[in-house]
């Protein structure tokens, strides 16, 4: 859902990490100016992943989604480092918007 509503926006290249620890991989290699990561992934976890993304580049602008909004997982994203936080099932204009924002560095 997520990749098809990027696909049909002006966003530019849209990579797709079948895991937490490829997504970290994948962030070394392309450096994205935003990363949409699910908190809940095989291998590691998203939020294992958003730390070592940080680590290795702090600048990260990493928004985290889950099915499950819970305040555990809020907190656990935004003490990693999350810019923001995203509830699925994703709706296409709040997906715009969140990254009209994080763009034009009012997460900062």
């Amino acid at each position: 859902m997520l990749r098809h509503i990027l696909n049909e926006s002006p966003v530019g290249t849209v990579f797709e990490a079948i895991d937490g620890n490829q997504a970290v991989e994948m962030y070394r290699l392309h450096r994205p100016d935003i990363v949409f990561m699910d908190i809940v992934m095989p291998g590691k976890t998203g939020i294992q992943a958003l730390s070592e993304i940080r680590a290795h580049d702090p600048s990260a602008r990493v928004i985290m989604a889950s099915s499950t909004g819970t305040s555990k997982n809020l907190k656990a994203a935004i003490d990693s480092g999350a810019a923001d936080f995203i509830q699925k099932p994703f709706e296409r204009e709040a997906v715009l918007k969140l990254i009209r924002r994080i763009l034009e560095g009012e997460w900062e």
